[in-house]
Protein backbone atom coordinates (compact mmCIF):
# COMPACT_ATOMS: atom_id res chain seq x y z
CA UNK A 1 0.00 0.00 0.00
CA UNK A 2 3.10 2.40 1.16
CA UNK A 3 4.56 1.52 -2.52
CA UNK A 4 1.10 2.93 -4.71
CA UNK A 5 1.61 6.21 -2.54
CA UNK A 6 4.94 6.39 -3.63
CA UNK A 7 4.48 5.75 -7.21
CA UNK A 8 2.19 9.13 -6.93
CA UNK A 9 4.90 11.02 -5.92
CA UNK A 10 6.71 10.07 -8.27
CA UNK A 11 9.17 7.85 -6.31
CA UNK A 12 9.74 4.16 -6.66
CA UNK A 13 9.82 1.34 -4.70
CA UNK A 14 13.29 1.37 -4.70
CA UNK A 15 13.29 4.43 -3.08
CA UNK A 16 12.01 3.32 0.17
CA UNK A 17 14.18 0.20 0.30
CA UNK A 18 17.36 2.88 -0.26
CA UNK A 19 15.92 4.81 2.51
CA UNK A 20 15.36 1.78 4.64
CA UNK A 21 18.70 0.79 3.99
CA UNK A 22 19.93 4.38 5.19
CA UNK A 23 18.00 4.41 8.35
CA UNK A 24 19.18 0.53 9.26
CA UNK A 25 22.67 1.65 8.72
CA UNK A 26 22.65 4.26 11.09
CA UNK A 27 20.81 2.82 13.76
CA UNK A 28 23.40 0.05 13.44
CA UNK A 29 26.08 2.58 13.63
CA UNK A 30 24.47 4.38 16.70
CA UNK A 31 24.54 0.81 18.31
CA UNK A 32 28.05 -0.26 17.85
CA UNK A 33 28.92 2.90 18.87
CA UNK A 34 26.96 2.88 22.02
CA UNK A 35 28.29 -0.56 23.18
CA UNK A 36 31.77 0.26 22.25
CA UNK A 37 32.34 3.65 23.43
CA UNK A 38 33.09 3.27 26.61
CA UNK A 39 36.44 1.33 25.68
CA UNK A 40 37.38 3.74 23.03
CA UNK A 41 37.39 6.59 25.30
CA UNK A 42 39.61 4.50 28.03
CA UNK A 43 42.15 3.67 25.28
CA UNK A 44 42.09 7.55 24.30
CA UNK A 45 42.22 8.46 27.72
CA UNK A 46 45.42 5.63 28.34
CA UNK A 47 47.18 7.17 24.97
CA UNK A 48 46.82 10.47 25.59
CA UNK A 49 48.00 10.86 29.45
CA UNK A 50 51.68 11.87 29.79
CA UNK A 51 51.51 14.30 26.59
CA UNK A 52 52.55 17.25 26.42
CA UNK A 53 54.38 16.89 29.58
CA UNK A 54 51.22 16.36 31.67
CA UNK A 55 51.79 13.34 34.52
CA UNK A 56 50.51 10.24 34.47
CA UNK A 57 46.83 9.73 35.89
CA UNK A 58 45.87 6.44 35.46
CA UNK A 59 48.68 4.41 36.36
CA UNK A 60 46.29 0.52 37.04
CA UNK A 61 45.96 -0.22 33.73
CA UNK A 62 42.04 -0.63 31.62
CA UNK A 63 40.20 -2.14 34.19
CA UNK A 64 41.66 0.25 36.74
CA UNK A 65 41.10 3.30 34.06
CA UNK A 66 37.48 2.35 33.70
CA UNK A 67 36.78 2.85 38.19
CA UNK A 68 38.64 5.54 37.88
CA UNK A 69 36.65 7.21 35.50
CA UNK A 70 33.48 5.64 37.04
CA UNK A 71 34.58 6.86 40.35
CA UNK A 72 35.74 10.40 39.35
CA UNK A 73 32.54 11.10 36.96
CA UNK A 74 30.05 8.24 37.06
CA UNK A 75 28.92 5.97 34.31
CA UNK A 76 28.18 9.26 32.37
CA UNK A 77 31.65 9.83 32.30
CA UNK A 78 32.32 6.43 30.00
CA UNK A 79 29.91 8.11 27.20
CA UNK A 80 31.29 11.82 27.46
CA UNK A 81 31.49 13.02 23.79
CA UNK A 82 29.26 10.18 22.51
CA UNK A 83 27.30 13.18 20.17
CA UNK A 84 30.10 13.75 18.11
CA UNK A 85 30.97 10.10 17.62
CA UNK A 86 26.95 9.80 16.61
CA UNK A 87 27.75 12.95 14.63
CA UNK A 88 30.33 11.22 12.70
CA UNK A 89 28.80 7.30 12.53
CA UNK A 90 25.21 7.77 11.65
CA UNK A 91 26.05 9.18 8.32
CA UNK A 92 28.91 7.35 7.31
CA UNK A 93 27.60 3.82 8.74
CA UNK A 94 24.31 4.64 6.99
CA UNK A 95 25.40 5.67 3.74
CA UNK A 96 28.33 2.04 3.53
CA UNK A 97 25.35 0.22 4.50
CA UNK A 98 23.10 2.03 1.69
CA UNK A 99 25.54 1.87 -0.67
CA UNK A 100 26.53 -1.49 -0.36
CA UNK A 101 22.82 -2.82 -0.22
CA UNK A 102 21.96 -0.57 -3.34
CA UNK A 103 25.21 -2.37 -5.26
CA UNK A 104 24.73 -5.65 -4.01
CA UNK A 105 20.75 -5.41 -5.85
CA UNK A 106 22.53 -4.04 -9.07
CA UNK A 107 24.82 -6.43 -9.41
CA UNK A 108 22.59 -9.25 -8.57
CA UNK A 109 20.23 -7.97 -11.49
CA UNK A 110 23.27 -7.56 -13.49
CA UNK A 111 24.42 -11.07 -13.14
CA UNK A 112 20.57 -12.58 -13.59
CA UNK A 113 20.31 -10.91 -17.14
Amino acid sequence: MACSTDHKQGRGPEDSTVLISLACGSLSGVASSTVTFPLDLVRRRMQLEGAGGRARVYKTGLIGTFRDIVRAEGLGGLYRGILPEYYKVVPSVGIVFMTYEKMKQLLSEVHSN
